[in-house]
């Protein structure tokens, strides 16, 4: 077994595609937070694929990690160079293999928050990424108001302190440039938000205002924060993944990438320092990223939530098992015709039936294996985003929401911590107490879960919505998923 490190790639077998520039070569032009699955799959990807070509050599990335969890990939980068195994896993069962070289450097912050914060304001660095996830941005999932009370940005915000959260380390950066006469790097969020770019500026605005108004008016005058849309099914690496890309590639990678053939990155042309030619790696680059982006959420994302709870509850684990169930298929497809799209305005350049029906083959691709636990995950985070806009607009047009109403009852019936055979589920979200102390009380109090207004807002209290809801709950308790799905199709 050959060891994955810049000294053994010459020697990997010819199946498995390494870096054809010389990584000696390359200088970090972008620091990027949260440096897992996805990003190794979608931005380090193009960039890969651009370095290939000769271009965007000076455009390579250093990683940076946070949180207590990121001292792994720390470990797994430095011991193999910071390159790793990208496999892609197409639906005829075949694997396209290939070693992403983009990433050059990784730093932990937690050990020296200096080092990072001198990275960023140095010149060579143009952009600052990031993949946080929803929850990363410490902002009120009503409110939208960024939480100063937050323990850590408290810290933070302490005069002299060393940061511990990535506000206080890019703001600290952003406050050297500034300090220094450079003009500041873009902030760019490829996290999987409505409005990922408006997020960012709202919340690092609203911690420097906090920490130094003068730099708070001046990261608004000066800083850019390009929305994008993203999309890539990137499951978590297993074992098993680990185990297959050994036998097939004969090397050893601590933390491989597997993905579908599936790529989308659209993006906000709004740079301070330039960028690398992404269209020519195949990004889109537009003056508006809001019609993409509200597809993906509406159809995609909230589909995601439309299949996740409904089948773990019927005993499915895997996003492919519920895809190819043709009642979950056809409840999937109702709810994006009927009451998603209704919602949407006309996407440039997107054929939205095409968009649909890709998306259930997207989802049956078997040897991907996504599990759906990952998609229940951090439901709180994700529901009010995705799906509840659905249902607003829908009230206010006096549109359909009964299946949307109906993924809502399943994630209530989901947190409850058992299926249907009485198996327990690991509810994972940041509001896992609450939700799962509602969620037990609903059979006698069937409003519990949805009275909620930190997560459903206004909607608690719509009579329309309350009746879809309820309608739905019942038949889940008393007649279970399936029956739940075939009688939304009946009517």
């Amino acid at each position: 077994m050959t060891a994955l490190q810049t000294r053994t790639l010459a020697g990997l077998p010819a199946s498995l595609a390494v870096p054809a520039y010389d990584r000696a070569s390359l200088t970090a032009g972008i620091v990027h937070f949260g440096v897992g699955g996805f990003h190794r799959a979608h931005q380090a990807m193009y960039l890969d694929r651009l370095m290939n070509d000769g271009k965007a050599l000076d455009w390579a990335i250093c990683g940076v990690g946070v949180l207590p969890g990121d001292a792994r990939m720390k470990q797994v980068m430095d011991s193999q160079d910071c390159l790793y195994t990208l496999v892609v896993k197409n639906p005829d069962g075949t694997r396209e293999g290939r070693v992403i070289g983009s990433i050059i450097e990784y730093l932990f912050a937690p050990d020296d928050p200096e080092s990072v914060i001198e990275k960023m304001a140095s010149d060579a660095v143009r952009i600052v990424s990031l993949t946080i996830t929803e929850g990363g941005y410490n902002f009120h999932h009503v409110t939208g108001e960024f939480d100063a009370g937050n323990p850590d940005v408290v810290h933070d915000l302490q005069a002299g302190a060393a940061p511990r959260t990535i506000f206080g380390l890019i703001t600290a950066a952003l406050a050297r440039r500034r300090a220094r006469g450079l003009v500041p790097f873009t902030v760019m969020s490829c996290d999987n938000i409505q409005g990922n770019g408006d997020v960012a500026r709202r919340t690092f605005t609203a911690f420097a205002t906090v920490k130094d108004p003068d730099l708070g008016a001046w990261i608004t005058a000066n800083v850019p924060f390009p929305n994008s849309m993203v999309d890539r099914i990137t499951p978590v690496t297993t074992d098993a993944d680990r185990a297959a890309i050994s036998a097939e590639f004969g090397v050893e990678d601590g933390w491989p990438v597997v993905c579908e053939p599936f790529e989308q990155w659209v993006l906000e042309d709004t740079f301070s320092l330039g960028r690398p030619p992404l269209e020519d790696a195949g990004v889109q680059l537009v003056a508006d990223v809001e019609p993409y982006e509200l597809m993906k959420l509406r159809l995609l994302n909230a589909r995601h939530q439309g299949m996740c709870y409904f089948g773990y509850l019927a005993g499915y684990r895997y996003a492919h098992e519920v895809a190819q169930d043709p009642l979950f298929a056809q409840f999937l497809l109702d709810y994006m015709d009927k009451e998603a799209t209704p919602t949407l305005e006309p996407v440039p350049g997107v054929d939205i039936a095409d968009y649909k029906h890709t998306l259930i083959e997207r989802f049956s691709n078997e040897h991907v294996r996504d599990t759906l636990a990952r998609l229940c995950a951090e439901s709180s985070d994700r529901i009010p985003k995705w799906l509840l806009p659905v249902i607003r607009i829908s009230l206010e047009r006096g549109g359909e929401i009964r299946r949307s109403a109906a993924i809502v009852a399943s994630w209530a019936r989901y947190a409850e911590g058992a299926d249907e055979q009485g198996n327990p589920i690991d509810v994972v979200d940041r509001l896992r107490a609450k939700l799962m102390a509602s969620a037990a009380r609903q059979r006698q109090e069937p409003l519990a879960f949805i009275s909620d207004r930190e997560v459903f807002g206004d909607l608690a209290g719509n009579q329309e919505f309350i009746a879809a809801y309820s309608q739905a709950l019942t038949s889940l308790h008393d007649a279970g998923s399936r029956a739940t799905l075939e009688a939304l199709a009946g009517q």
